[in-house]
């Protein structure tokens, strides 16, 4: 018998498909104040969180990482990027096209992590139709 939460890994998947949910809204926010004057752009810095997680267990299994780990931690730093940094006079540092270019990967991400999330609970299905 695997001594294993089987919840362990959706926790993480779950909190990972939050952090790209905040991304999506951060840059919302900054394609809409791409013409704001000293507006500075935002992003949430997540998968450092997790690294950094998961790197302090260096001799461990992943299972044994992700077993220690509470989605609840898990959670990614907003932050303002660049903030002393602007090629514009107005001072503000958003790149529309930059912006699009990170809402089009984010927005892949996202469909990853629940494509995964879907497969985690298709196969608890399995295993719980298997056992009875």
């Amino acid at each position: 018998m695997i001594n294993s939460n089987a919840f362990d890994y959706i926790n993480v998947l779950d909190a990972t498909a939050d952090a790209a949910w905040t991304r999506n809204e951060i840059i919302a926010n900054n394609i809409a104040n791409a013409t704001t004057p000293g507006y500075k752009r935002e992003d949430i810095d997540f998968e450092n969180e997790l690294r950094r997680a998961l790197g302090y267990m260096k001799y461990k299994s992943l299972d044994e990482k992700v077993e220690n780990l509470r989605g609840s931690e898990l959670k990614g730093r907003t932050y303002k990027d660049s903030i002393n940094y602007s090629y514009r006079l107005d001072e503000n540092n958003v790149d529309i096209e930059q912006e699009n270019i990170e809402l089009v990967s984010n927005q892949l991400k996202y469909q990853g992590v629940i494509a995964s999330l879907t497969s985690e609970f298709q196969n608890l299905s399995t295993a719980m139709r298997s056992s009875s």
